[in-house]
């Protein structure tokens, strides 16, 4: 991700160590995501199948991610 945006993950530790000293803080929310992640195994069929239109609605509108 930051090799796309040109910055060497030095700088990027750097940019964060600054926005720290500036902020005087960490510069964005530390907090557990609101929802646990899904595991297959309990679900329902149909929640699977949802689930899995989800999936492939977010591949045709290219809102998926490469797995690199």
């Amino acid at each position: 991700m930051l090799g796309q945006l040109g910055i060497p993950v030095s700088n990027a530790v750097n940019i964060f160590l600054k926005q720290v000293v500036m902020q005087r803080g960490i510069p964005f929310d530390v907090k557990l995501p609101a929802a646990k992640p899904l595991e297959a195994g309990a679900l329902t069929e149909a929640e699977m199948n949802q689930e899995l239109e989800k999936g492939y609605t977010d591949f045709v509108q290219s809102k998926t991610k490469p797995a690199a």
